[in-house]
């Protein structure tokens, strides 16, 4: 039963502290500090009215803030119930809300990693040809480094081939607050597709510049938040988007994804190659579909064998400085079987050799080297 026998108000300041442990499910913030309490109000038998304003009507994750609110509220003492009504925010709240998440928009978008202070390690997944699994490597490695506790984005540029959100699991579709919008999430991990903005399964029919502008809406006007990882899934080549994302994000970072055969080894060989016109880094090679384990425990080399590494000494003898061949993943019929429903490998069955293999190299990556500017080292002169 409830008891009211605290002032009113002690109670009231007790369910804003507790409504401050709730965050907003998509923009990962507490819903006081953003704006969204409209209303707390407490009656005589302890019933908790709490008045909710959501960022649009149409908000998917509506539930799960009923939920936590509950939750956070029934825990106050003195509180024998929960009411929890919505309203929507007004276009003003809306704007103070996206002025306090983005800053004041200027007139150009602003893409937060490409600025000096970004402190998000941005990786390129490239291919030089489809069909070598680019994709399921971009999903498993998102998904093994969020499994690190590190913050995950997932840009799916891939444009005319999108599947990224299907093999992540991805089925919610972005809110938008004013221009700002919010990315679904699937196992700790925020994404953007233009599957989520087309109609069922229609193709996208654009020429470079649309290619440009959508890739620049990505970066610039989804709210990501503060990452540590964004990876961008490319699609294979060397053409609109791969030049575009280096005018746009000059310091990613290209991982090259090939198979072990000669022939996509060659070509994987060009598209590592770009970076030397774009000037980007290349981080390393990851050969995918290695081999297939036999279950008399022997290795049969489906695509032949060697193309990795060598793809990955191409590339140092081009570029000049190392490029590491970063892990081999088996051939395994179990990465596409949780890449169709939606749960990577790496989660699903993480001791799996081709889940194994991608987690190390996720820890490869999750080791970031971090700038020192305008960092204090604590050293003081010598007297």
């Amino acid at each position: 039963m409830g008891n009211m026998s605290a002032p009113a108000a002690t109670i009231e300041s007790a369910i804003m502290t507790a409504l401050a442990t709730v965050d907003d499910p998509e923009i990962r913030k507490p819903i006081t500090e953003l704006g969204m309490v409209r209303s707390v109000a407490v009656d005589a038998a302890g019933v908790a009215d709490i008045g909710i304003l959501l960022t649009v009507a149409g908000c998917p994750l509506r539930d799960k803030l009923t939920t936590d609110v509950t939750a956070a509220v029934s825990a106050v003492p003195g509180i024998s119930a929960v009411r929890v009504d919505f309203g929507v925010m007004s276009q003003e709240q809306r704007q103070t809300l996206q002025q306090s998440l983005r800053g004041a928009a200027g007139p150009e978008p602003v893409i937060p990693f490409a600025q000096p202070d970004s402190r998000t390690r941005v990786y390129a997944v490239a291919s030089g040809k489809g069909g070598v699994g680019k994709s399921s490597v971009t999903v498993n490695l998102g998904a093994a480094l969020a499994a690190q506790g590190l913050s995950v984005g997932i840009v799916d540029a891939d444009i005319y081939g999108h599947s990224v959100p299907r093999m992540l699991g991805a089925s919610d579709r972005p809110t938008r607050v004013e221009d700002m919008i919010m990315p679904p999430q699937a196992h700790g991990v925020k994404v953007i597709s233009i599957g989520m903005f087309t109609a069922g399964n229609a193709a996208v029919v654009w020429r470079g510049p649309m290619l440009h502008r959508a890739l620049q809406q990505f970066l610039a006007d989804v709210y990501w938040g503060d990452l540590d990882v964004l990876l961008l899934d490319l699609p294979p080549g060397t053409g609109d988007v791969a030049i575009s994302l280096a005018q746009l994000l000059p310091t990613a970072e290209i991982i090259v994804v090939t198979t072990p055969q000669a022939a996509a080894a060659e070509v994987a060989e060009r598209a590592g190659a770009i970076a030397l016109q774009t000037h980007q880094r290349l981080v390393g090679v990851v050969e995918n579909m290695s081999w297939l384990e036999l279950p008399t425990g022997e290795r049969m080399e489906v695509f032949g064998s060697g193309g990795g590494a060598t793809v990955s000494e191409s590339l140092t003898r081009v570029i000049g400085a190392s490029v590491p061949l970063l892990g081999q993943i088996p051939l395994d019929t179990r990465v596409r079987e949780a890449g169709d429903v939606g749960r990577p490998i790496v989660l699903s069955d993480p001791s799996a050799p081709a889940a194994a293999a991608m987690i190390e190299v996720a820890k490869r990556l999750s080791v970031r080297r971090e700038s020192l500017v305008g960092k204090p080292l604590g050293l003081s002169p010598r007297r």
